[in-house]
């Protein structure tokens, strides 16, 4: 996605509404998904984009769980650890994810292939543990299925985030 291409893609999001601030959501992913991160670059651009003080562009991403503040791997794994999934297992499912890695909760595997992030929920009660894998969700996550997932995503190519 080029610069200019970033910026009217955001114009399209800001024109969807009737405040142009209430296109940051949008605006965030779009820079996420450019550059896989929101650096302090992305978040310059869109802060111009938007009419919006970087500050608040940061304030917005770091309220929630979607927005990565600092590079990720080619792959990102997010665990739910919210206490209906605690309760079942995700702690179990988090040392089997950090095993298979190499790497703690909030690091990526030294081969850069996957970040293993933890969440506060991922809405799955009703199905924890749950997993989040490139935002696919994995239900009744199992440790022993942790294995797996870890060798098909080192083989597997980048996902857009």
């Amino acid at each position: 996605m080029a610069i200019d291409t970033l910026y009217q893609e955001i114009q399209t999001e800001i024109a969807k509404y009737p405040d142009r601030r209430s296109a940051i959501l949008a605006a965030l992913r779009l820079a996420q998904t450019k550059y896989r991160w929101l650096s302090p670059e992305a978040f310059e651009e869109v802060a111009r984009c938007i009419d919006l003080p970087v500050a608040q562009c940061q304030a917005v991403a770091s309220f929630y769980d979607m927005y990565f503040l600092a590079p990720v791997g080619r792959h990102v794994v997010e665990v739910c650890t919210n206490v209906s999934c605690c309760l079942v297992g995700a702690p179990d499912v988090v040392a089997a994810f950090e095993r298979e890695l190499g790497c703690a909760l909030g690091e990526t595997s030294t081969d850069g292939a996957v970040t293993l992030r933890a969440v506060e929920c991922l809405g799955g009660c009703g199905w924890a543990p749950v997993v989040s894998v490139d935002h696919r969700y994995l239900e009744h996550f199992q440790p022993g299925d942790a294995a797996q997932v870890v060798a098909d995503l080192r083989a597997a190519p980048a996902e857009e985030h």
